[in-house]
C-alpha cells in the first residue's frame, strides 16, 4: 500500500483526497503547522508548504497542494490569494461577497475563470516532482448549489452544465482542478515504484 502525507490544514481538501485515493493508497493527515506561502506562483507555494511541513515529518511522500481561482476580467485574481482574498483571516463567504462586488459591471462573455491547483511532492524530505491541473468556467452572478466550498458554488462548469456547487463530491473530483493533479501524482509515483 502506498502511504502518502498531506501537508494542509484544510478539512476540506484532506477529505478530497482520502475520498478519491481508493483502497491501495493511504492518505494521512498531519499536525498543522504555520507554513509562510510567499511564492509567486500555485507551485512556488506548493512547494514552500510541503517542505516546510517535511521538518515535522519523516514520510517517504509527502504533498501538499496550494490552489485558487483564476478570474481573467480581475488580470488573474484572486490568484494565489484565493483563500484570504477579502484580507487576512477572511472566509469563503467573505472572499465569495468580494468576489461577486469587483465582477458586478463584468458582462458573462468576460466572467471566464479557471480553477488551478499545484502540487509538489517530496520524496524522503527532497522535491521530487510538482504537478498541475485546471479546470476551465466561469463566473456566475450568485451562489448555486450547496456542495463543496471555498468558490464552489460561483464557478460554472459547462460540460456538466452546473456549478462545482452542485456537484457530489464523488462527480466534482472526477472534474476538478485538484482531481486532475492528484491523478497526475498517482500516476508519476507508480510508473516509479
Amino acid at each position: 500500500m502506498l502511504e502518502l502525507v498531506c501537508a494542509t490544514s484544510n478539512k476540506h481538501k484532506l477529505l478530497e483526497f482520502q475520498r478519491a485515493s481508493g483502497p491501495s493508497v493511504l492518505v494521512r493527515g498531519c499536525e498543522s503547522h504555520d507554513c509562510p506561502e510567499t511564492g509567486t506562483s500555485f507551485e512556488a507555494n506548493a512547494i514552500q508548504k510541503a517542505l516546510c511541513y517535511s521538518h515535522w515529518s519523516r514520510a517517504e511522500w509527502l504533498f501538499a497542494d496550494d490552489s485558487g481561482l483564476v478570474v481573467d476580467a480581475l488580470d488573474g485574481a484572486p490568484g494565489i490569494l484565493s483563500a484570504r482574498y477579502a484580507g487576512p483571516g477572511s472566509n469563503a463567504l467573505a472572499n465569495n461577497r468580494l468576489l461577486l462586488r469587483r465582477l458586478e459591471e463584468v458582462p458573462r462573455p468576460q466572467r471566464t475563470a479557471r480553477f488551478v491547483c499545484a502540487i509538489a511532492l517530496l520524496r524522503n524530505g527532497s522535491l521530487a516532482e510538482t504537478f498541475r491541473g485546471q479546470v476551465e468556467g466561469f463566473i456566475l452572478r450568485r451562489h448555486s448549489g450547496n456542495y463543496g466550498f471555498g468558490y464552489d458554488p460561483l464557478f460554472h462548469y459547462a460540460p456538466m452544465g452546473k456549478s462545482f456547487g452542485c456537484l457530489p463530491p464523488d462527480v466534482k473530483w472526477e472534474h476538478s482542478h485538484r482531481g486532475r493533479a492528484y491523478r497526475a501524482m498517482l500516476d508519476w509515483i507508480h510508473e516509479r515504484r
